[in-house]
């Protein structure tokens, strides 16, 4: 019976160690960084929310980026519509040059249309886009309008 007790001892001795070990490796690994590598996706995440959506400096250009794409979109209408215009009393090769820059501007107006729509959608920056302006603007249309 002597030598059950004694093994259930050294049993009990290599259990307390290998615990005693595993705090020590626990204790060093917060004593040395180890709780920032763990905690380092909350703490990624809470930063770039404080730098986005918590900044007022990037709140308030987001809701002037939406103002300025609509307003690029209506200043790429108005420009093709008086090309348009003076490209009926024009000369042939001022005709050319007309045509050459409304296929320019139209590509433009679409760009700047897909531009204000792909950041209407993304989940961090709709929140600032103005009331009165369309959730979505349409790359079809002939005219934009800037407030619903």
């Amino acid at each position: 019976m002597g030598e059950l007790r004694e093994g259930a001892r050294i049993g009990a001795w290599s259990v307390a160690g290998v615990i005693g070990l595993a705090v020590l490796y626990v204790i060093g690994v917060f004593a040395f960084g180890g709780a920032a590598w763990i905690t380092a996706p909350f703490r990624g995440e809470a930063d770039e929310r404080n730098n986005t959506v918590g900044s007022g400096e990037f709140r308030q250009t987001t809701y002037e980026e939406f103002f300025d794409l609509c307003e690029a979109v209506q200043n790429a209408e108005g420009t093709i519509q008086v090309l348009q215009d003076e490209r009926k009393a024009a000369s042939e090769t001022r005709r050319t040059q007309i045509d050459q820059s409304v296929t320019a501007l139209r590509a433009t107006r679409i760009e700047s249309v897909n531009d204000y729509n792909s950041k209407a959608a993304q989940e961090h920056r709709a929140p600032f886009r103005d009331k009165d302006l369309p959730y979505r603007l349409d790359a079809g249309a002939e005219r934009t309008t800037c407030t619903n």
